[in-house]
């Protein structure tokens, strides 16, 4: 005989009920989790609300930006994610879909798009064994606050860039592989380059290219104009995507406030310069965040450690380059 000393779910509790759940914590709108799930927001409202009863709790405020979730239907996201991620992967599995596979999904953030994830996911796929098999890696972009709510959900693995001043990552686990400033970056034959010291009042006189308010690359350009008492510009271009904002600077005389690493290729060819007005002293902490809640494969152990090795790679060329 079996004993099962697992704990019972409350069979009151139906699937409908968090998928609802999670579609509104996700998209923190009623209407638009309705949307999303095509039923009427009545229902999707009933539903919540019959969840809520079972619990005897509310799992949801009301707020300015729409609804937040409270203390209760935070430690409900934090199981209930990755539990309805599981049953999803077993449903695929029992169907064959996906036979033999290993599959990771990766939340990439513009510092490590251009250069340490491109290069891990090489490094990767080249490791012995991969070619046996289905190896897949699905990687998203976005916001920290996107990403790491999608991780936090179990919508992913693992999410890679600059984040530890993201209010997000909270009781997510962060592990540091390498800092990497932002800089300040135009193009070749710009007006201010050369200039030295360049005197910040002068970056007024240009559009400005920087990271959407509620960022944390924006909360340092928002540190950099009070310490030096500058007012953003009228033209501004707010934009996470890197082809947008090259095409933009090397087009005008716009200034771009961009990670070192999206930009170091460009200004290693002379396409862009980099201005004398340094934006922080050492930069932000580049590493990759994993949820604590959700079990580790193989494959997402090896991917970090390709991960791992690339960014001390870096950090062995950094210090080549500094000492001749």
């Amino acid at each position: 005989m079996i004993t099962d000393y697992s704990p019972m779910l409350n069979p009151r509790i139906k699937l409908r009920h968090l998928q609802a759940f999670l579609e509104v914590a996700k998209r923190r709108s009623f209407a638009r989790a309705a949307e999303a799930l095509a039923i009427t927001q009545p229902g999707i409202s009933k539903a919540i609300r019959e969840l809520e009863d079972v619990l005897g709790t509310d799992l949801f405020e009301r707020t300015s930006q729409g609804v937040a979730l409270t203390q209760a239907g935070l430690t409900l996201l934090r199981h209930a994610g990755p539990a309805m991620r599981a049953l999803g992967e077993g449903v695929m599995a029992v169907g064959d879909r996906h036979k033999g596979a290993r599959w990771i999904r990766v939340g990439a953030l513009s510092t490590v798009e251009s250069r340490l994830l491109p290069l891990a996911i090489q490094r990767w796929h080249a490791q012995p064994g991969m070619a046996q098999g289905e190896v897949g890696i699905s990687v998203v972009t976005g916001s920290s606050a996107f990403l790491l709510s999608r991780l936090r959900m179990g919508e992913l693995d693992l999410v890679v860039g600059r984040m530890t001043e993201a209010r997000e990552i909270r009781d997510l686990a962060f592990e540091h592989l390498y800092y990497e400033p932002l800089s300040l970056v135009v193009r070749a034959g710009h007006p201010l380059a050369g200039i030295d010291p360049l005197p910040p009042a002068r970056l007024n006189a240009f559009p400005w290219v920087l990271p959407p308010p509620q960022t944390t690359l924006r909360q340092q350009v928002d540190s950099f104009c009070v310490r030096h008492s500058l007012t953003l510009p009228d033209r501004l271009l707010e934009t996470l995507s890197l082809p947008v904002s090259l095409g933009y600077v090397q087009a005008s005389d716009a200034v771009w406030i961009a990670p070192h690493e999206a930009v170091a290729g460009a200004l290693a060819q002379g396409e862009l310069a980099e201005l004398a007005l340094s934006l922080e002293a050492r930069g932000g902490s580049v590493g990759m965040c994993s949820n604590a809640t959700l079990n580790s494969s193989l494959t997402l152990e090896a991917f970090c450690e390709a991960l791992r090795e690339v960014a001390a790679a870096r950090l062995d060329q950094g210090r080549t380059s500094h000492n001749p």
